[in-house]
């Protein structure tokens, strides 16, 4: 049996994460995360549900096949079809745990499912016995809804299954509808009236609905229970989980509190959610707690005073624990390859020298414009330059005319389109409605754009620009991202990236 104190996070971020609207991830996209992952230190993957489709299937065997700490978990209803299928996705993983899960609430179990609690009882034992027997696995099972289950049909649930195989069992606030301090009861009464609950591993899974899933995983886990499953920047289906960062910090932080610690490298929660951030094309609010921009940030007169004297007055942990620097200039005009390529290396990220090339001259483009190049400049300019998919549509230039005259602003765009070069103009209300109106023409496709956001990558007024927009072209969406020191570029950039991903989604 482990340590005690020991937590093991087990991310989904893969799994549940990318359910969330707008988080959906290439193979590759996966793997690079899956690696992040691992360098962070997580316990266990839950790198995808390899019965949903052929995608997910090769992401979670590709995935199984690249990280060898890690747990990779697959998650399977209680089917033997799904756990066949999720078996063979993991069967080359160094370490392997097949997950699967059941309802057992009696809404879920009349209206969804339309069983028994006896039908589902026996489900869900037959499901577990059909794991263990694959040998070489970890078997985990979930009570889907556990936080609306009736307390007794839970436990006689979980009793069973650890007696089929389980070591590890999972209790999920499925809808988020727990409080804390019936979640922690909820908890307690399980390990002490469930038979042999003291030779496993009892986990929680919660959902942020009512902006308690961080709440609820801390309070279970001082409770008793031991895994804890979480996404990074908590996202995840509705209002997304609870956040892996927001839990390892307040263990972190609290030590003498909780009395428990994890094998997270805390120093890379935050290259971690940048990456995730870069990937899917959604910025970390400047709210958000432990990894947002404000988090560090003092305005008022009395905190900056304290700060001064000792930044313990107003700051429970360090930028530097969860990996954030400071404004440190690190490449310039006059770097070389070498530096650059350990940049690239210090950021965890794997180039061949034809990559190295491609980065080191966007590198030394950039710094004829931008004074100061920062880490988050380099990793702008790999995500941007390298690590996106081929493209239907390519920008190859674009001019814009706009200003304080009665003409409307107007903007010219050179672009390849399934290969051919295709030069439009248009007008607009402003300069990145006419930038994209011209994007529209040229590609022959005017989808609706819903939410268009632009942040400041660093500080400074030659700061690049990131830009995130969704569109929606009928029932389809999709999110994109742009980067450049010239926002109305990076707008454009964003709105091409979301036309790529709705082609590729085609």
């Amino acid at each position: 049996m482990p340590d005690k104190n020991r937590v093991f996070i087990f991310d989904t971020t893969l799994r549940d994460g990318e359910q969330s609207p707008g988080a959906t991830m290439t193979r590759e996209e996966k793997i690079r995360m899956a690696r992040q992952l691992e360098t962070l230190g997580v316990d266990v993957i839950e790198a995808g549900f390899p019965a949903a489709s052929v995608g997910d299937f090769e992401s979670v065997a590709a995935i199984a096949t690249t990280v060898t700490k890690p747990v990779v978990a697959a998650l399977c209803r209680a089917l033997p079809s799904d756990i066949d299928r999720g078996y063979e996705a993991i069967k080359d993983a160094k370490r392997k745990r097949i997950h699967t899960f059941l309802a057992t609430s009696p809404l879920h179990m009349e209206h969804k499912l339309g069983k028994t609690p006896e039908q589902v009882l026996q489900m869900a034992v037959a499901a577990v016995r059909h794991a263990a027997a694959k040998g070489d696995a970890e078997v985990q099972f979930s009570a889907e809804d556990a936080s609306r289950s009736e307390r007794d049909f839970l436990a006689k649930v979980c009793t069973e299954v650890i007696a089929a195989g389980a070591t590890i069992i999972n209790i999920p606030d499925t809808v988020g509808y727990a409080q804390p301090g019936e979640f922690a009861d909820l908890i307690r009464f399980l390990l002490s009236t469930v038979p042999g609950a003291d030779k496993v591993t009892f986990a929680v899974h919660c959902h942020n609905d009512l902006g308690l899933g961080v709440a609820n995983t801390l309070a279970a886990l001082e409770a008793g229970a031991r895994q804890a499953e979480v996404t990074l920047s908590g996202i995840g289906e509705r209002a997304g989980n609870a956040s892996l960062e927001q839990v390892v910090m307040a263990l972190n932080t609290r030590p003498n509190y909780y009395h428990l610690d994890t094998g997270i490298v805390t120093e890379e929660i935050f290259p971690s959610c940048r990456r995730l951030s870069g990937i899917i094309g959604q910025p970390i609010p400047p709210y958000a707690p432990v990894i947002g921009r404000n988090a560090f940030a003092h305005e008022s007169g009395i905190h900056q005073h304290g700060v001064l004297k000792d930044r313990r007055t107003y700051e429970i942990m360090t930028a530097e624990s969860i990996g954030r620097k400071g404004a440190v200039v690190v490449l310039g005009k006059h770097s070389g390859r070498h530096a650059l390529d350990a940049k690239v290396k210090e950021l965890n990220y794997t180039l061949n020298d034809d990559e190295l090339k491609i980065v080191f001259d966007a590198v030394k483009e950039l710094a004829d414009r931008k004074q100061n190049i920062l880490d988050e400049d380099i990793e702008a300019l790999i995500l941007e330059k390298i690590l996106r998919r081929p493209d239907h549509f390519a920008l190859r230039h674009i001019s814009v005319h706009c200003g304080n005259v009665e003409l409307a602003p107007m903007a010219v765009v050179q672009m390849l389109v399934n290969g051919k070069e295709v030069r439009q103009y248009s007008s607009g209300s402003g300069p990145v409605d006419a930038a994209f109106n011209a994007v529209c023409a040229a590609v022959g496709r005017k989808p609706d754009l819903e939410e268009f956001h632009i942040n400041a990558i660093t500080g400074g007024t030659d700061a690049q620009g990131e830009v995130t927009v969704r569109v929606r072209e009928g029932a389809a969406t999709s999110v994109g991202r742009g980067v450049h020191d010239d926002v109305i570029m990076a707008s454009t950039l964003a709105f091409i990236n979301a036309l790529n991903r709705l082609a590729k989604k085609e």
